[in-house]
């Protein structure tokens, strides 16, 4: 059953709404769903995920169906189109507020009624007037009361939509026009001619995630690792599997219908997958200056290590290492000190997951380097960009190389949403003012770069014009509200009670502090 929460979504990379059921555009989106990731179709439904005012019916969906067979080529091979009942509740999304340009006056009860101007009794007016406004109070009310019943039901009322679920085809399908489409965000979009081509040879290397592993046997699955999954899954979609294990792993692609594993299934839940897939390792190696050679000539690295285990684990380890290796610098903001890593750790989590997710695992003898310099960390990644992705789009496109590694490692909870890694990761290193990540794409390898280079940001005045001993006074006034003398002198044992004096004069002179009292009662708070 399609998740209502998907709807509320809205539209978008595995999601179309049509409002009516149209042969040219059923043709469009079937054909871009199929060349991409996949999706679904929701035929029923506006752009907007709102029920649609023409009353769709079964037969013209399969009418459709039909007539968009002979709009592409070669054939896009769809479940079979299933009809969903939903709500109006179902559909209401957060967006959903009253039209800021409606008038609140009348939607609150609060109309001015109109009186007679015919008396020349001015106490019969007043009268009159409160009269009726009692009795328009009243009518609003018992019409505010008919809205929301009929609301309520509204809400509650039942209409169809039609389903149709597209997977992900190894074939490339183009439009009967010649026309090359691909999803993009929530529209269809053809592709030119150097993306034909990219996209082609994609596809016609196969998937080798889905590939056989030889030697390897269901027996070698980790039970460990598919209760972690099962439990994980069960998290992200809100409800536990109870069905049979191997339904699930063939269902996600882990094993063949026979019972054979797969690529897939050795990599996420066997926990030495290095056996079979010896290029799934992953090699870490902290340099000590800005290039792999030191100043003998000699390997410039001070720490070296190959990791090795499932998917999940390699995300894990990666991320520690990385972690472990990773300057912790503070930074003054006000009169706090903040405590900021080298790298922004969103950034450095996805660079790996990433290339975890969409290395080409057909690649042997190549394995994901870790390179961390003083200046800069590297994520290198074998095989180049899948599909249609380039450099230009890579912020704005989507194409797995891995669909099946990627959907079980999102379901992992390692992928927060789909498609929306780089943006963030770009987004995150620019707000902890480094430049952005730069991308460096080859034939048969990718590297992701993020920068250890930022604008160090001006201390606060007060950091610049005082002495270690005035921060300290500074710190402790921000977090009591003042400090005597007598306090100062505790903060700063074995300072001489003149050379503490003349500190907090000086501060009050630079107009940082402001001396509040006399003699004994003498304070200093913040100016």
């Amino acid at each position: 059953m399609l998740n209502n929460n998907l709807i509320k979504g809205g539209a978008g990379p595995r999601l179309a709404f049509m409002e009516t059921a149209d042969p040219q555009t059923l043709a469009e989106t079937l054909v871009a769903l199929a060349n991409t990731e996949g999706g679904t179709i929701l035929i029923g439904l506006s752009e907007k995920g709102k029920h649609g005012e023409a009353k769709v019916k079964p037969e013209d969906v399969q009418q459709a169906m039909k007539a968009a067979d002979d709009l592409y080529n070669p054939p896009v091979v769809v479940d079979k189109w299933e009809e969903l009942e939903v709500s109006a509740a179902d559909l209401e999304t957060d967006d959903d507020d009253d039209d800021p340009d409606d008038d609140k006056s009348s939607s609150n009860g609060q109309v001015k009624a109109r009186t007679a101007d015919t008396s020349d009794d001015d106490e019969s007016d007043e009268d009159d007037e409160a009269s009726s406004k009692d009795s328009t109070k009243a009518d609003s009310k018992k019409e505010d009361d008919k809205k929301s019943d009929s609301t309520k039901a509204s809400e509650n009322e039942k209409f169809t939509v039609y389903a149709i679920r597209v997977p992900r085809s190894i074939e490339l399908h183009a439009l009967d026009d010649g026309r090359v489409l691909i999803r993009s965000g929530a529209r269809n979009r053809p592709l030119g001619g150097q993306e034909i081509l990219r996209l082609a040879s994609a596809k016609s290397t196969g998937a080798f995630e889905s590939e056989i592993v030889p030697g390897a046997t269901r027996d070698d699955f980790s039970r460990k690792m598919i209760d972690e999954y099962l439990e994980k899954r069960a998290e992200r979609t809100k409800r536990p599997y109870n069905g049979k294990v191997d339904d699930l792993l063939q269902e996600i692609g882990a094993i063949t219908s026979d019972g054979q594993p797969t690529v897939t299934g050795v990599l996420l839940f066997c926990e030495y997958p290095q056996q079979w897939l010896p290029q799934s390792s992953v090699v870490f190696a902290k340099f000590v200056g800005t290039t792999p050679r030191g100043e003998s000539g000699l390997a410039g690295y001070t720490r070296r290590e190959e990791l090795t285990g499932p998917l999940p684990r390699l995300i894990e380890a990666s991320w520690n290492l990385i972690w472990s290796e990773m300057a912790v610098s503070a930074v003054v903001k006000g009169l706090e000190r903040e405590e900021k890593t080298e790298y922004p750790q969103f950034a450095v989590r996805e660079a790996i997951v990433n290339a975890i997710c969409h290395r080409d695992y057909r690649l042997r003898g190549r394995r994901i380097e870790l390179r961390m310099y003083s200046d800069r960390l590297e994520v290198i990644s074998p095989g180049g960009l899948p599909g249609f992705i380039t450099i230009e789009n890579i912020k704005d496109e989507h194409f797995s190389r891995n669909p099946r590694l990627v959907n079980g490692l999102f379901q992992w909870g390692y992928i927060e949403e789909l498609g929306l890694g780089i943006d963030r990761m770009i987004e995150v290193m620019e707000q902890a003012g480094h430049r952005p990540p730069t991308f460096d794409a080859r034939p048969y390898s990718f590297a992701v770069t993020l920068l250890n280079e930022r604008e160090k940001p001006k201390p606060p005045e007060w950091v610049r014009n005082t002495n270690h001993r005035q921060a300290r006074a500074l710190q402790y006034i921000r977090e009591q509200g003042s400090i005597t003398n007598r306090e100062y002198r505790s903060l700063c044992e074995g300072v001489s009670a003149e050379t503490l004096r003349l500190d907090l004069v000086d501060m009050v002179e630079k107009g940082i502090l402001i001396k509040v009292g006399s003699k004994k009662g003498t304070h200093y708070i913040l100016k």
